[in-house]
């Protein structure tokens, strides 16, 4: 039986409607299954990194600070979409919530992160990694941008992450921004960044990780490997003195 009551920072708890359902491709099944293949990739291990995923009026979030690989239906997280003001690090404490996890839980650090993506590509789904591979890249490319080209799996990626594909011969061009102490604290950077980069499908947080979005869950997660897999390459190539 669900329970719903409204507490102090406008929360609907609804314990079972919003996040129980047997298709496991319902957005509160995906993410726990996707966040326990990101552990094993050793992209959220820690804690850290996780996922969100809009899926029309509604956006399902991954708490933080817990075992990413350990996450449940019942723990995650709902708010409506779209909202009057974008969530912000210092409105954390009146956000709007549809549901809310019975269990002591803080909706993810990366939530207005995740909201720039589905406000400024209108991605549906948003993937943050703490990948060895992206923090190599950035300490590796000491300037403003990663940039790769003629490798096959550019193809993989979108322009802007939502567009068409790129193609073998496109240059990959990924900026790379400056990490805060406080995650929420990049929304601002990051949002300034992905206007000014318009054609980017994903931002680079040096020391930090990636952020990359998709207009579904499956490009978004398809993205994440290939750009991935494009750091892991160019930090090889570079180190080999091949770029």
């Amino acid at each position: 039986m669900s329970t719903n009551k409204t507490t102090d920072r406008s929360t609907v708890v609804d314990t079972d409607e919003l996040v129980n359902s047997p298709d496991p491709f319902h957005p509160a099944n995906l993410i726990p299954e996707l966040c326990k293949q990101f552990y094993h990739l050793g992209w959220v291990t820690g804690t850290g990194g996780g996922i969100s995923i809009r899926d029309n009026d509604k956006v399902y979030i991954a708490p933080s600070g817990v075992q990413k690989e350990r996450i449940k239906p019942e723990d995650i997280f709902v708010l409506p979409y779209p909202q009057a003001e974008p969530p912000l690090a210092s409105t954390a404490h009146c956000r709007t919530f549809l549901r809310r996890p019975t269990a002591p839980l803080k909706e993810s650090a990366c939530t207005p992160l995740f909201w720039a993506a589905f406000d400024l590509r209108n991605a549906n789904a948003c993937i943050h990694t703490h990948s060895q591979h992206a923090v190599m890249a950035t300490l590796l490319w000491p300037d403003s941008e990663f940039r790769i080209s003629h490798l096959e799996m550019i193809k993989g990626v979108r322009w802007a992450g939502v567009d068409n594909p790129m193609t073998y011969l496109d240059e990959l061009v990924v900026p790379i921004i400056e990490n805060t102490p406080e995650e929420e604290d990049l929304r601002h950077t990051l949002v300034d960044t992905m206007k000014q980069y318009p054609k980017a499908a994903a931002v680079l947080v040096r020391r930090h990780g990636v952020y990359v979005w998709g207009p579904t869950w499956e490009s978004a997660k398809t993205q994440a490997e290939c750009l991935d897999y494009l750091f892991e390459m160019g930090v090889k190539m570079k180190l080999a003195n091949l770029l």
